[in-house]
């Protein structure tokens, strides 16, 4: 159990750099603070439960596809996100969608391999530094 929070709040993590990433690349795609949260863990479901299903359906019925599968999830996902209201992403134009979607995709594959690296870094980090009160002894 305690695996699977930490895989979720790692891929958590990596969607919000991913798509704070687009959204500082990208003009026409907005964040907005009071929606942030709610269009991260939106975007995160979505990819969680598309990826695997999009998987399955691609490799039965076009396996030639099968390295897309990571990006339709991703375009699919921030579609869902934006729908959901003004209040988390919004994205404008056909090559900003596109853009966003590689960006997207890509930072948060990049972040899903670096940050458990940080964390680890950080916790081993924090048990050996003395004057924060964590040390085991």
């Amino acid at each position: 159990m305690i695996r699977l929070i930490i895989r979720a709040v790692i891929y958590l993590i990596s969607a919000a750099i991913g798509v704070i990433v687009a959204d500082a690349v990208l003009d026409d795609m907005q964040l907005h603070a009071g929606g942030f949260l709610v269009a991260i863990v939106v975007f995160s479901l979505a990819q969680l439960i598309l990826g695997p299903f999009l998987f399955r359906l691609i490799r039965n019925n076009a396996e030639a596809f099968l390295g897309g599968v990571g990006l339709v999830s991703t375009f699919v996902a921030l579609v869902i996100a934006s729908l959901l209201g003004p209040d988390g992403i919004e994205i404008s134009g056909v090559s900003t969608w596109i853009a966003a979607t590689v960006i997207v995709w890509l930072v948060t594959a990049i972040a899903s391999f670096v940050v458990p690296f940080l964390l680890v870094k950080a916790g081993v980090e924090a048990a050996r530094d003395p004057e924060s009160g964590n040390t085991k002894k």
